[in-house]
């Protein structure tokens, strides 16, 4: 992709990110994804029904009268990007390709993640871990993790979230949000590090396909390619026990999907290629607050 043609689909991704971020999801965020925990603020004269626990025997004792310690919440967040950067999210029959909806997604977590002053940071993630980006704050930040998004070039085009779950286990040691973004097309069990990874952080899933893996059309003769391995063949969309066979296996990957983030207590939100991201986004936002 050229320079020029990135630097406008940059400006683009994030006039329509900053705007989701400051307008629609303004609170939310905030509301739905809380601090590392209680900080210390100030202390103040004992009241009917404080908690015994929190007097300050110190201050208490100076002035002769009781004193209790006022906490607040520690707002500051971490924010990981899990993206899967695999070839089965250059596909997309409807409005956009997985990649692109993936791209918009992250960029309005990233945004309303910087308006509540937390950090975020990234890992572009295949069969490997393709590349890494620490927490930092700011704008600049963000719109060079979009860049990268935008041009990332992996080197495998295989899946494994496994891989991706215990890199961010190891690497980040203090607790963070990390939401993995993918279209969770594996082969690989991936729920003993899943819920390892969610007991040391707040893990959220969320989930872009095309509704032709859901669904296929009565079309005909149709050459489909894995994405991932290269394999093709011709399939007859024509038979309807083709069809349905396909809908079953759909069925039951997505019921074990289900069953996986259930076991590990985890988010998960699934978005069509077709449907309105902001709604589920703000759904997700409203669940947790």
């Amino acid at each position: 992709m050229e320079t020029s043609e990135i630097i406008k689909k940059v400006r683009k991704i994030e006039i329509k990110a900053r705007g989701l971020s400051s307008n629609v999801f303004a609170g939310q965020y905030h509301s739905a994804f809380k601090g590392r925990g209680m900080a210390f603020s100030e202390v103040r004269e004992y009241q009917y029904g404080d908690d015994v626990r929190d007097i300050d025997w110190n201050v208490t004792a100076r002035f002769h009268r009781p004193y209790v310690k006022v906490f607040e919440e520690e707002r500051e967040l971490t924010v990981m990007l899990l993206i899967d950067v695999s070839g089965s999210l250059d596909f997309g029959t409807q409005r956009q390709m997985k990649r692109d909806m993936v791209t918009e997604i992250a960029a309005t977590i990233a945004f309303s993640a910087i308006q509540n002053n937390d950090k975020i940071g990234v890992v572009f993630f295949s069969d490997r871990i393709e590349k890494y980006i620490p927490p930092k704050k700011g704008r600049k930040h963000i719109l060079y993790i979009i860049r990268e998004m935008l041009d990332f070039q992996p080197e495998s085009r295989r899946t494994d979230v496994k891989q991706a779950l215990e890199f961010l286990t190891s690497v980040a040691k203090r607790r963070c949000t990390a939401f993995v973004l993918s279209d969770f097309y594996v082969r690989q069990d991936f729920l003993q590090p899943l819920q390892i990874c969610n007991r040391k952080h707040d893990v959220v899933a969320l989930q872009v396909y095309d509704v032709l893996a859901r669904q296929l059309p009565n079309v005909g003769l149709m050459r489909v390619v894995d994405a991932e391995t290269g394999h093709e063949q011709y399939i007859d969309t024509g038979s309807r026990s083709l069809r349905k066979a396909h809908e079953n296996y759909w069925n039951n990957r997505q019921q074990q999907l289900r069953e996986t983030m259930n076991k590990s207590n985890v988010d998960l939100v699934s978005i069509a290629t077709n449907e309105d991201y902001v709604k589920a986004l703000l759904m997700l936002f409203k669940q947790r607050s």
